[in-house]
Order: C-alpha cells, then structure tokens, then sequence
C-alpha cells in the first residue's frame, strides 16, 4: 500500500525522535535541538523484498588487510591510519576559513596523479573560485588536469556525473548544501543530510571510490547536523587551527580503519598548507623552560613526539575570588592539579589569580602534562626556572604522587634531537631513561619531591 508521510521531530544532538515538538530532548537533555522532520510511515503487510536474509558464520570470513592508497600528504596519511581505504567515507570538519578546502584541493590534485580522474563538487563556490585559489597553491597547471570541476548542489545529478565518469575519488564541499529530491526539507536539515550522507555512503561502498565531505562546525566547535552523519561516515576528521596562528592541526575523532590518537601539523602559508617536518621545533620558543612560570612538555600525540612549551602565571589577589583560565589545557583538570600543589606541596594558591597558557596555539590532553603544568604553576609563585633545556612530563595523582606514563623513549628521544640535557620525570619510569646516557634523568615520586628538586 501507499506510504503516508509521518511528521515527525528529531534532536540534532542526539538523534533521538519524538512524536510532538519539546524544548528540551528528553533523550539527552539539550535545549532547542528538535527540528521538524517529514518521513514515510511503515507499509502495511509482512512481506519484504528481496527474500529472506541468510547469516553468514565468523570462521568462514575471509580476513586480509584493507589496501590503502596513499593521499601524497604523509601526515594526512597518518591520521588515516596509513592511507585511504577504497569505499570509505571521511568527514573534513572545522571552523569557516581555517583552511578545508584548501586541505582537499590539496588531497584531490594529488590523488589524480595517482587513481586518475577526480571529481570535485563545489556547491558554495564557483568553478572560477575554485580555480583561483588552485592557482594560488600552484596546482592550476598539468597536476591539475585531473580534477574536474561540478558546481552542483542536487544530488542525483552528482551521483549521475560520478557513476559516468568513472572517477577515483569524489570530494563535496560541503555536505549541508547538498540537497535531494527523495527527502523532504531545505538543505543542511536533518532529513536532507542524513538521506545525502546515506546515497554517499552507498554510492562509495558499491563502486569503491573513496569520498570526502566537507561538514560545517556550530558555534561550540561541534559538527553541524545530526548525530547520525558522524555514525555513517567512516572517519570524522577535525582541522582545527587559532586564527592568528600559522599552525593548523589535523586529528580523527573516529576512524573504522585506524587509530584515532594521531595528529598532523600543517602551517598555513602563501602557496597553501605545507606539512611541519618538525612541529617540536615549530611551538618551542628560544626561551623555552628557561624562565621562572615556563616547562617544556615532552608529550606524545598518538605516535608523534611534540615537544610544547607550558607558561604559567600566578598573580596575588586583591579581592574578590582567585581566577583560575588554562588556554590549550583542560581547566578542570588545572583546578585538581593546583588543589594537589596546595593540600599537598603546601603552596598558598588559594590567594592567587592562576593563568595557563600553552604557547603557540598548541593543545595537551593527556595526563603526561600534569607534571608540567605543576612545575610551571610551582616556578612562578616561587619565581625559580627550571634547570635548563630539561623537559617533564608525568601522571600527578590526587594523593601527589607521580604516576608513571607510556611512551618514554619516545619523549626521550625527541628531546635529545632537539638538545635536551636533563629530564624530570616518574621515578616508576627511571629505568627507560637508562637507555640514553647522555640525558641527565631527575626521577619524581611526588609533588613534595618535585618541589624539592626545584
């Protein structure tokens, strides 16, 4: 029988459905998230097309590993998980301007060297545009000649244009301009992106050409549409960047067919982005560590060493309650640390405004900072440095204790190529540093030790 069409209202946060507009989601709690939503009611019967569907058993699975296709951008190949997968689906987002479609571009002239033909849809820019700024990243010429240009915005014809041409990838800039005729709503709605995701997806699993979208990001940094783009995709890839910074960084927040703790550093320039060999040496200033109020992190962002400079201020309080503001740290996460240094290490912090900043626009999440951001806190209200070109890095407990962290000898090795000398680190983690004779090894079983020692 005819489907009738069903109104119904769905969270863009969550996805979740109800029958009637509420102004906050009963599923997870956002406000003013419900948009209206016209779908098809179930048909009547039992039957269904197609037969009946047969399982098949673990054991008679064939397992080889998913070839991979390098994007001529290693660090973008590394994100990825060692290249691209054919038939995969990767999400681009990020803020207006910070420099995603530049990053495709990029990715597509390369990628026409290698699988031929590419197609690119330009939904918000003119084919002219686009080719402006290809000059400007000097792609215009021969490398160029490969990609084709769709300046479309109605999905059956995208999809008719790719199955004829036969192309080796296919990118769309962006997805939440692209609309069809089979959902109902304007273009960026729920419906629209999640029935245009949907044809995408299956468009790349059936002909195994590997598609990029580009997705726009809200006000709180989050991506734009609902939930269930990010759940249909097979990576969700998050280009993020301070606008008055060179530095862009690219990070996986899901990947099916890779890690998605990996990091690559690109800096903006005239001519595009172009890949930082090394991002260390990219965020260290020259007086790195050697100030009171300042320690050099020896982080690690999935298998990539980073050195990053933590800065720290503390400053008395007049009146009023002490401020507490972490920029590229989590702020919470600085609260515990200072209520550790205070219960623990007995400095007086209460009376102080706190300020923490990690230089160069870059970020840390890992509790490996820590010990840093302690050391840093710790030399300014004291107004003593660090000992010089030395990096910390450890796990501070809520007892004060310094737990031990992962990944040392590849914290130690970045800072001995960059000319470290010395390294405060957990004591449960002093055997790894035997290995490298030539760096001076202070290990910290507490914040009292710490302290101690500086």
């Amino acid at each position: 029988m005819a489907r009738k069409p069903v109104t119904v209202f769905v969270c863009t946060a969550c996805d979740a459905q109800a029958p009637r507009w509420l102004g906050r989601c009963p599923e997870c709690g956002t406000w003013n998230t419900l948009v209206e939503e016209r779908t098809a009611a179930a048909p009547d019967g039992k039957a269904r097309p197609g037969g009946i569907a047969s399982a098949v058993s673990l054991a008679g699975v064939e397992a080889s590993d998913l070839p991979r296709i390098p994007t001529g951008m290693p660090d973008v190949d590394r994100v990825l998980g060692g290249g691209l997968v054919p038939g995969s689906v990767v999400l681009l987002g990020g803020e207006p301007g910070i420099g995603k479609s530049t990053l495709l571009l990029q990715v597509a002239a390369r990628l026409a060297v290698r699988l031929g033909p590419v197609l690119y849809v330009t939904a918000e820019e003119s084919a002219r545009q686009v080719r402006m700024r290809a000059d400007r990243l000097g792609i215009g010429g021969s490398p160029a000649a490969g990609i084709f240009l769709l300046p479309e915005t109605e999905l059956g014809r995208i999809l008719d244009v790719a199955l004829a041409g036969k192309f080796g990838a296919v990118v769309v800039d962006s997805i939440q301009t692209i609309a069809s005729d089979d959902a109902a709503g304007v273009p960026g709605s729920v419906g629209q992106v999640r029935a245009c995701a949907g044809r995408l997806l299956s468009f790349a699993k059936t002909t195994g050409t590997p598609v990029f979208l580009i997705g726009h990001v809200t006000k709180d940094g989050t991506l734009a549409g609902p939930k269930a783009l990010e759940h249909l995709v097979d990576a969700v890839l998050s280009f993020e960047g301070e606008r008055f910074h060179s530095q862009r960084v690219v990070r996986a927040l899901k990947n099916r067919f890779g890690p998605v703790h990996e990091l690559g550093v690109f800096e903006m320039t005239g001519s595009g982005l172009t890949e930082v060999v090394n991002p260390s040496a990219l965020y260290l200033g020259s007086s790195a560590g050697a100030r009171p109020g300042s320690a050099v992190l020896a982080g690690v962002e999935g298998t990539r060493p980073l050195l990053l400079e933590v800065q720290a201020l503390t400053v008395e309080v007049k009146y009023g309650t002490p401020r507490r503001t972490a920029i590229g740290f989590d702020g919470t996460r600085l609260a515990l640390l200072l209520a550790v240094l205070e219960r623990h290490g007995g400095l007086k912090l209460s009376s102080h405004d706190v300020f923490l900043n990690v230089a160069g626009g870059a970020e840390s999440a890992e509790p490996a900072a820590d010990l840093a951001v302690s050391a840093a806190v710790a030399g300014s209200l004291r107004g003593r440095a660090l000992p010089p070109v030395t990096v910390v890095f450890g796990e501070v407990g809520l007892l004060g204790e310094i737990r031990p962290v992962s990944d040392v000898a590849l914290r130690l090795k970045e800072a001995v190529s960059l000319g470290f000398k010395g390294a405060i680190l957990p004591a449960g983690n002093a055997s790894e540093a035997a290995a490298f004779p030539d760096l001076h090894a202070t290990p910290v079983r507490s914040i009292e030790e710490l302290l101690a020692r500086l």
